[in-house]
């Protein structure tokens, strides 16, 4: 990843647009302290794309999942140990 200084980044913005649409990334920084980053369009849509059931039957949740550790919940509301 391309790293330019603020200048350098408008002195050569096409350039730097060009490359970043062919996949690459350029940082931006300020006094060498990196700000911002440029990336591709579509590199970032695609990271917002949520994968709905990407770990179907790898994970199990058990049937009283939603009762698990009741008796010590109420417990401690109600000052038992």
């Amino acid at each position: 990843m391309k790293t330019v200084n603020i200048h350098e980044a408008k002195t050569n913005l096409s350039r730097l647009v060009e490359r970043v649409s062919k996949g690459e990334s350029v940082v931006i920084a300020k006094a060498g302290k990196p700000m911002v980053k440029l990336v591709p369009l579509d590199e970032g849509e695609l990271r917002l794309v949520r994968r709905i059931g990407f770990m179907d039957g790898e994970i199990s949740v058990p049937d009283d999942f939603d009762r698990m550790g009741a008796e010590e919940i109420v417990g401690l509301f109600e000052s038992r140990s």
